[in-house]
């Protein structure tokens, strides 16, 4: 029996494959044709909703993967592939060709692979850290905040669906670093590291008085407070009054938080909520005028994007090793998420002189420019593209075909 299918069957007795019918998703179905003669067919499973409104309206910038999506579609098409594009939630798409690679999300990766040709090349491609490695840490930060406040806050964790996605695959395309890919290694498949995109293109901004900044900070994240490390960022900078916190997010999204951390969020003064904040408008780039580091200790992510786009502004990044993200000579590594360590990152990062910290923020505007703008992440999967393909058409040569019947 062919391993794929053997594992596919595995999964549904576990009750893996799961999913019903959900009329709040796309489940057309968008066909791009390559310029010239084309060199096959791939089919990618991801967000299908800019390629339905591609060219009447522009492409959400609310999360960085509704560019991605487009922006692995174009690189197939300039590598001379057919692209159909479909919904990753889409679990019932039935194919009506055959395919010479599928790339999909980890959701449902498996049930489509089951219904393809045998000899498609799958690609898995990787957002977060693996699902294990992801909820056993969530869970971790939930216990230590339990400890520290005697209150559980569950809907300010992040969890991952279970899911047989590399197992299933071929290959795996890991957005992160090498704390994100080493989730993924236990399953010894050929892995690629590529650097999400930032959906903001600031530019460097000469003016800016670091001497004015040098105490004001920024947490800038979306939902999972708690797995996003605001309950120890908050709790530091509540016993820092020197320095200064702006928090951008959908705080109040998670009542049982805001009602734990209503002191931090709305009585203190050094700390200021400012809600969802538009990274491409005034109001975030004045925050970024204002503050001189971003302060994140995530538990696990794939690459947090929320970072990447305020590093594209110029902040500092004070990080975990976990957030997905290179943070180089110029930025703060947190390799304990405490609040002792972030109020010794804080207080060291504003004692530096202005030209150090000039210095260092000029650093991470030029290395988020070369390594996380949209160009740089068509260059980078293309060069992934062609190493799999060539990968690929040697395992072809190399397996013999099937036996004849007797």
């Amino acid at each position: 029996m062919n391993l794929k299918r053997l594992i596919l069957q595995t999964a549904r007795s576990l009750g893996l494959d799961i999913g019903r019918y959900n009329p709040g998703f796309p489940t057309g179905i968008v066909s791009l044709p390559p310029d010239g003669i084309s060199k096959g067919n791939v089919l990618l499973a991801y967000i299908l909703e800019p390629f339905l409104s591609r060219g009447s309206k522009p492409i959400s910038t609310s999360h960085t993967h509704h560019g991605e999506s487009v922006l692995i579609a174009d690189t197939w098409l300039q590598q001379g592939y057919s692209v159909d594009v479909i919904d990753y939630r889409n679990h019932e798409f039935v194919p009506r060709k055959r395919y010479d690679f599928f790339v999909s999300a980890r959701t449902h990766l498996e049930t489509i692979a089951a219904r393809l040709n045998p000899d498609c090349v799958t690609i898995a491609h990787l957002d977060t850290s693996h699902y294990a490695f992801n909820n056993e840490a969530t869970y971790r930060r939930l216990l230590e905040t339990q400890k520290r406040r005697g209150v559980s806050l569950p809907g300010s964790t992040r969890l991952i669906e279970h899911n047989m996605a590399l197992e299933i695959a071929d290959y795996g395309v890991v957005l992160g670093n090498e704390k994100t890919v080493d989730s993924y290694r236990y399953a010894g498949k050929p892995l690629f590291t590529l650097s999400a995109p930032t959906v903001t293109d600031l530019p460097w901004n000469d003016e800016k008085d670091f001497d004015a900044c040098r105490n004001h900070f920024l947490w800038f994240g979306s939902g999972g407070l708690v797995h996003k490390g605001l309950d120890i960022v908050l709790e530091a900078f509540a016993d820092m009054p020197e320095a200064h916190l702006t928090v951008c997010g959908p705080i109040e999204s998670e009542s049982m938080f805001c009602n734990e951390y209503r002191m931090e969020l709305y009585e203190t003064k050094n700390i200021r909520l400012a809600g969802w904040v538009d990274v491409n408008g005034d109001e975030f780039r004045q925050i970024v005028r204002q503050c001189a580091a971003i302060v994140y200790p995530s538990c696990a992510e794939g690459q947090a994007t929320s970072v990447l786009n305020c590093m594209r502004g110029g902040l500092i990044p004070i990080l975990t090793p976990e957030a997905g993200i290179s943070i180089g000579d110029f930025g703060i590594s947190l390799e304990r998420a405490s609040i002792t360590s972030i109020k010794d990152a804080v207080r060291r990062l504003a004692a530096l002189p202005p030209d150090d910290l000039a210095a260092r923020a000029r650093r991470t505007w030029e290395y988020t420019d070369a390594h996380h703008s949209r160009v740089a992440y068509q260059r980078h999967y293309a060069a992934i593209i062609k190493e799999i393909a060539g990968l690929s058409s040697q395992r072809r040569a190399l397996t013999p075909p099937p036996a004849s019947p007797a």
